[in-house]
C-alpha cells in the first residue's frame, strides 16, 4: 500500500489503518487461543458489528477513515484499503505454505467486516460534516452580505428622506436622485435574492407560454427609471409580435434584469445600454449590449462565477451573473457574453422560440346565445 502511486497514503493512514489494524488481529487471533477466547470481542468486536465501533479495532478503524477524507480518497478507497490488506495477508499465507485454518479465516473476515463499517461511517460523518460546514460559511457569507448591501442602501434612503421632509431640498434635486437610487438598489437586490432562493431550492421551473414582446415591455418599464437614475441612455429595439418562448417568465425576467443591472453599473457615464430581442431560426437570442470599455483578458471565463467582481467597483454581491445563468439555463438556454475591445461587451440570452399559441376561431355557448339573443 505504501507504494501505491494514486492516491500515495499518508503516514497517519499507514499508521491507523494498517499497523494498529493487524497488531489487533494478531491480538484478536491469540485471544481467540486463550482459556477465554470471550475476550477477543473487545478487541475485534462481535460479528455483525454490533458496537464494533466501541472495541479497540472500531477506534482505530474510526481514525483510519478520519485521515482517508483528509487526504483526500473516496469511500470506495477506504473500502480498497482493507480489500488490499486481505489480499495481502492471503498472498502472503501462499508464498509461505501456511495453512489459514477455517476459524482463523472467520475471525480475519470479521475484523475485516467491522473495520471497513467502522472506518466507512467515520468517513460518511466526517464528509457529511465538512459539506455541512461548507454549505453553512457559504450561506453565512451571501447573508452577510446581502444584509450589508441592504443596509447601505436603507441608511442611504433614510437619509434622503430625511433632507427632503426637512424642507431644505426640493423633491426634484440630487437628494432625491439618492432616493431613488438606493430604492432601486433595494428593489433589485430582494428580486436577486428571491431567484436565487427559488434557484437552490429546486423550485419546478413555471412553464408557459408567452409573448417576447410583452416580456421586453415588462423589462423596460423598470429598467427605464434605472438608467436615469444611473445616468446613462437606454434604447431598447422594436420587438415582432409573432416571437413567442415557452418557460418560467419571472425567471428569465429576472435573468435580463440581472444582465441590465450589471449593464447600468459598467457602462461609462452618459453612455448607452442597449437591449435587443430577435430571432435566428428557431432560436430567440436577447441581447444586452454596454459601453464598459471592453473586458480584459480572461476575465469572460470567470464573470459567470458566484461571487466574482471583474472590476474595482465592489458594490453589490457578485451574483448576478451566476443567476442570470442559471436562470437562463433552467430554461433550455444559454448565456454568452462577446466581447467588444475599447467599446464594452454584449451579453446574448438563447432560448428556444416557440411558435404563437392557437386561439379557437369558433363560439362557445355563451358566444353563441348573445349572438342569437
Amino acid at each position: 500500500m505504501a507504494q501505491r502511486s494514486s492516491p500515495q497514503p499518508t503516514d497517519a493512514e499507514l499508521e491507523f489503518g494498517i499497523s494498529h489494524f493487524l497488531s489487533q488481529l494478531i491480538k484478536t487471533l491469540e485471544a481467540e487461543q486463550t482459556k477465554n477466547p470471550i475476550q477477543s470481542l473487545k478487541l475485534s468486536g462481535p460479528s455483525g458489528g454490533e458496537n464494533s465501533a466501541f472495541s479497540e479495532m472500531g477506534e482505530t478503524a474510526t481514525q483510519h477513515g478520519r485521515e482517508l477524507l483528509r487526504s483526500g480518497f473516496s469511500i470506495e478507497q477506504v473500502v480498497h484499503d482493507y480489500g488490499d490488506m486481505c489480499q495481502a495477508i492471503t498472498e502472503l499465507a501462499l508464498e509461505q505454505d501456511e495453512r489459514i485454518e477455517t476459524d482463523e479465516f472467520r475471525t480475519l473476515n470479521r475484523c475485516l467486516d467491522n473495520a471497513i463499517a467502522t472506518a466507512v461511517t467515520e468517513f460518511c460523518n466526517q464528509h457529511d460534516s465538512v459539506a455541512t460546514d461548507r454549505q453553512n460559511a457559504a450561506f453565512n457569507q451571501r447573508l452577510g452580505m446581502f444584509a450589508h448591501e441592504l443596509r447601505n442602501h436603507l441608511n442611504s434612503a433614510t437619509l434622503a428622506l430625511s433632507a427632503v421632509r426637512s424642507g431644505d431640498v426640493g423633491i426634484g434635486g440630487a437628494t432625491a436622485a439618492i432616493l431613488d437610487r438606493s430604492l432601486v438598489g433595494m428593489r433589485n437586490l430582494i428580486e436577486r435574492s428571491l431567484s436565487e432562493v427559488r434557484l437552490d431550492a429546486g423550485l419546478p421551473v413555471m412553464d408557459r407560454v408567452f409573448s417576447l414582446r410583452e416580456l421586453i415591455a415588462t423589462v423596460k418599464l423598470t429598467a427605464q427609471l434605472e438608467a436615469q437614475v444611473k445616468g446613462c441612455q437606454f434604447s431598447v429595439s422594436a420587438v415582432d409580435a409573432d416571437l413567442f418562448v415557452e418557460g418560467d417568465r419571472d425567471l428569465l425576467l429576472s435573468a435580463i434584469g440581472n444582465l441590465l443591472q450589471n449593464a447600468f453599473k459598467f457602462t461609462h457615464h452618459g453612455s448607452d445600454v442597449a437591449l435587443k430581442a430577435y430571432s435566428v431560426e428557431d432560436r430567440i437570442l436577447i441581447d444586452v449590449e454596454d459601453h464598459c470599455g471592453g473586458l480584459a483578458p480572461g476575465s469572460a471565463e470567470a464573470m459567470f462565477l458566484p461571487f466574482k467582481q471583474m472590476s474595482r467597483d465592489r458594490s453589490g454581491v457578485g451574483l448576478g451573473l451566476s443567476i442570470s445563468q442559471r436562470s437562463v439555463i433552467a430554461n433550455r438556454g444559454s448565456l454568452s457574453v462577446r466581447n467588444v475591445p475599447g467599446s464594452g461587451c454584449v451579453f446574448t440570452i438563447n432560448i428556444p422560440r416557440q411558435p404563437p399559441p392557437q386561439h379557437s376561431s369558433g363560439f362557445g355557448p355563451s358566444q353563441m346565445q348573445h349572438k342569437s339573443a
